[in-house]
């Protein structure tokens, strides 16, 4: 769960954003999706054992917006904008299950290693399944992990599959979990989801940009 940052103390200051860099770095450069796994690594690297120093996921994730902005520039904005157009195709297909999309493709921070994140919703996951079969696309079933605000953690049917160019990963909740979001990891706060309409404005937005 994300946590608030750290109070200003100088030296520490200093290290958390070099440890925030280096974090942002790995998780754009080599797809590590878990901010604190990022952290214990940027930690080993710059030689830090006081945990103390570890930046919140909320430094590491201003980090790696910063990162893509001045390092991926133009790239970073196609790039999601493909990614952007793979969720609202993935989520037509998938209209019948009120599709949100979350995670780095919606918060404008997916790296050339992320995939669509949505979530479905329907009390039987096995009419996700059907779904899949009957477009005949492979995929590859799991379960996920979810953390709610108050530190309950359920599993709930995943399902992983490449689509539309781009691999998709969806997390399929009963129908009454569209009234509680996950926990963010980056803040820890209710989980930010966007439905089709809002994803298509996103889309718009970012055509009338270019």
């Amino acid at each position: 769960m994300g946590t608030m940052p750290k109070k200003s103390n100088g030296r520490g200051d200093t290290m958390r954003r070099r440890l925030a860099h280096e974090a942002a770095r790995l998780i754009a450069e080599h797809g590590i999706e878990n901010y604190r796994l990022a952290k214990r690594k940027a930690a080993h690297k710059l030689g830090v054992s006081e945990r103390n120093f570890l930046p919140a996921n909320a430094e590491v994730h201003s980090a790696l917006a910063e990162y893509q902005r001045l390092f991926d520039g133009a790239a970073h904005s196609d790039r999601l904008l493909e990614f952007r157009r793979t969720a609202r195709e993935a989520m037509l297909m998938f209209e019948d299950f009120q599709p949100r999309l979350v995670g780095p493709v919606l918060a404008g921070t997916a790296t050339r290693h992320s995939e669509v994140n949505l979530h479905l919703f329907a009390d039987a996951p096995e009419d996700v399944a059907m779904r899949l079969l009957d477009d005949r696309i492979a995929y590859r079933s799991a379960e996920k992990r979810i953390r709610y605000v108050d530190d309950r953690v359920i599993r709930y049917p995943a399902f992983r599959f490449k689509a539309f160019c781009n691999g998709i990963e969806i997390v399929v909740f009963p129908t009454d979990g569209l009234r509680e979001a996950p926990a963010c990891p980056v803040n820890g706060r209710p989980m930010q989801r966007a439905n089709l309409k809002e994803v298509e404005r996103l889309l718009d937005a970012m055509h009338a940009d270019n």
